[in-house]
């Protein structure tokens, strides 16, 4: 059976008394030694050394009590018990030199004595393990109760023995998980678990995060809620604000973000905070962040890595903590390499980075998002609406086809969802009404020219003899330049080399278990002397 030992501090107040009387008082450190049923083999008392005459009354009353228990005296230089940097440190040095035996000797930490912080740190050292042990604490007794023993119990820090509260924390990540999704079920695995991790990184993480994806994939929406969510905990005090960054040119841009000074160039009549300074203590989503200057790029990085910026025209800096998300439909690498954003900022908010796929790349969530925007439509207009069950088949059939690449995706879809809605006679949406909207929707989408469009006709409009030369033109089997024509179709018909990948490679990349598009791409256009810039020129 292993030997008891109990880690704790002097109470200068509780534990106190040395009069005949003490003993009618209870003493939460000298009542370890008064239960019956209970051993204490050792005791580590720690007391500052202006308390020893103390420590020494303690001991001798915990021995008188319990002959078998050993009291160790442990002095400690405190010269500020209410300091958490000098008692926490104190602590760390006497516990790391400690001969822990874990094997033979179990270890209560005792946080009934000692000022707050003492006790604080306590906690600490046994949630990291540095003390292998559990906490206790000590009560006094009840009124009734005529010993001065008091009550004792014992607190394991591994909650996963406490099944009330495991399922609880477990329930509460749910339902953050569920809060980032909008209550929207969705069904694709990937993205789930995308979703999962990110509520992680919000709530555990001020570190930049960056979301990639095309354009009404959630960037934007997801920001907020990841900002909506550190809101409710308590975790930012400040604001969410949100710029596209496209919208910034010239003087304006590092006026938007930075501020100014009166006077700083034609037209600043009087002083700006800007953007930044706005989002103090909240959370800046930057969208488009790759449409950002080179000048801004720097301005940004010293003002993530600083907390510091210069607004312009000023002459002093000013300070402002926030955290930044930022958001791309570009593929950042590639406008690394092209010298267009700094590969510095690019490092510093590259630590978290999440592509969020489109609609077109999770199938199966279309459904419950078509559930989910009918419901809002419901809500908003007080009109229940429904697809009858042969129309609700017609849609999905049509959305999670290769005739439907949702361009606009979750865009797309609420657009769609709320012409039904509102077309629907008595809040039933037929199959004439989805006949309608999918032809609306071909039309809307022909000119947007998806990646299955670009391929079916584009490819004829590409010269390959202008793109490669006559000479290696020519030396291209059939088989090759067909394929070569609808690859470089796709890519003057995408924004960015990654838009481009996702939608060649839009049936393979889910079989894959590490998908990279871009450098997939990247390679079957270098095998063939071309690279992005080569195929967008026309």
């Amino acid at each position: 059976m292993k030997s008891t030992v109990v880690i704790g501090f002097l109470g200068t107040q509780l534990d106190s008394g040395s009069g005949a009387g003490r003993w009618e008082k209870w003493r939460p450190t000298v009542s370890l030694a008064q239960h019956e049923d209970l051993v204490v083999q050792r005791m580590e008392l720690l007391y500052t050394t202006r308390h020893r005459q103390l420590a020494e009354q303690v001991r001798a009353d915990v021995q008188a009590a319990s002959p078998d228990t050993v009291v160790n005296l442990v002095p400690m230089e405190i010269a500020d018990p209410w300091d958490f940097g000098e008692v926490y440190g104190r602590l760390y040095d006497w516990v790391r030199a400690y001969p822990f035996d874990p094997a033979r000797e179990q270890y209560w930490a005792h946080i009934t004595t000692g000022t707050h912080v003492a006790q604080i740190c306590l906690f600490l050292l046994v949630e990291s393990r540095f003390i292998p042990g559990v906490l206790l604490q000590t009560s006094p007794p009840k009124k009734q109760q005529r010993n001065a023993a008091g009550s004792v119990a014992l607190i394991d820090l591994d909650l996963s023995r406490y099944d009330v509260l495991a399922r609880r924390f477990s329930q509460e990540q749910e339902n953050a998980v569920a809060f980032l999704k909008s209550g929207i079920a969705t069904r694709n695995a990937r993205f789930n678990a995308l979703i999962e991790e990110i509520e992680r990184v919000a709530v555990r993480s001020r570190a930049p995060i960056l979301l990639t994806g095309p354009t009404g994939a959630g960037k934007s929406f997801l920001a907020r809620r990841m900002y909506e969510l550190k809101l409710a905990r308590h975790q930012v005090s400040g604001g969410f604000v949100e710029v596209n960054c496209a919208t910034l040119r010239g003087d304006t841009a590092g006026s938007s973000l930075f501020g100014h000074r009166k006077g700083a160039f034609t037209g600043a009549a009087t002083d700006r905070a800007g953007l930044l300074r706005t989002a103090h203590q909240g959370v800046l989503f930057l969208d488009e962040i790759g449409e950002l200057g080179l000048d801004e790029q720097a301005m940004l990085l010293k003002a993530i890595e600083e907390k510091r910026f210069l607004p312009m025209g000023a002459d002093r800096e000013v300070a402002s903590d926030f955290q930044l998300v930022a958001g791309t439909n570009r593929d950042l690498r590639d406008e690394v390499a092209a010298g267009r954003f700094r590969e510095d900022l690019f490092a510093r908010i590259n630590l978290w980075t999440y592509d969020l796929p489109g609609l077109a790349r999770r199938p199966e969530d279309i459904e419950p998002a078509i559930d989910h925007l009918l419901a809002l439509s419901s809500a908003d207009t007080g009109r229940a609406v429904r697809f009858n069950a042969e129309a609700k088949a017609q849609y999905l059939k049509f959305a999670r086809s290769p005739q439907a690449p949702w361009t606009g995706n979750f865009r797309d879809l609420s657009a769609s969802v709320t012409r039904l809605a509102t077309l629907a006679e008595g809040g039933r949406i037929g199959t004439p009404l989805v006949t309608a909207e999918t032809q609306r929707l071909g039309w809307l989408w022909q000119r947007q020219g998806g990646a299955r469009h670009a391929l079916a006709s584009g490819s004829q409009q590409v010269d390959l003899v202008a793109l490669l030369g006559a000479q290696a033109a020519a030396g291209l089997d059939l088989f090759d330049r067909i394929q070569l024509q609808a690859v470089v179709a796709v890519c003057r018909d995408s924004s960015s080399l990654s838009d481009a990948g996702r939608r060649l490679f839009d049936v393979s990349r889910e079989r894959r278990s590490v998908v990279n598009d871009a450098d997939r791409l990247r390679k079957y256009l270098a095998k063939h002397g071309l690279d992005w810039e080569a195929c967008r020129a026309d």
